[in-house]
């Protein structure tokens, strides 16, 4: 059975950095792609950040990049996001996903709250 689950949210104030950590176990980590979204009260989930299996290959929102940067350890069966600047429109529920190669549908963790206050 796979699982995924987030940890590491919480309060921050604007300027300020958090790491957040996704740990996902049932599967051959290595071999999935990885990504974070985040969904802010009232507004659609969005993309955030995406890593494949090699760390060579990450994708950000243009929200996001040059603030945010995402990272795995496959031995740990792990990926981080290192958020920093922090602004209060990063004030969201922050999600991690786990999608295998080659398919179309991804493993959904519960989210973590990350709340930036001005």
């Amino acid at each position: 059975q796979v699982r995924v689950v987030e940890s590491g949210g919480g309060l921050v104030q604007a300027g300020g950095s958090l790491r957040l950590s996704c740990v996902a176990s049932g599967l051959t980590f290595s071999t999935y792609f990885m990504r974070w979204f985040r969904q802010a009260p009232g507004k659609e989930r969005e993309f955030v950040a995406g890593i494949a299996w090699s760390e060579s290959s990450t994708t950000y929102s243009d929200s996001v990049k040059g603030r945010f940067a995402v990272s795995r350890e496959n031995a740990k069966n792990t990926v981080y996001l290192q958020m920093n600047s922090l602004q209060p429109e990063d004030t969201a529920v922050y999600y991690c996903t786990a999608r295998p190669a080659g398919s179309s549908s991804d493993y959904w963790g519960q989210g973590t709250q990350v709340t930036v206050s001005s």
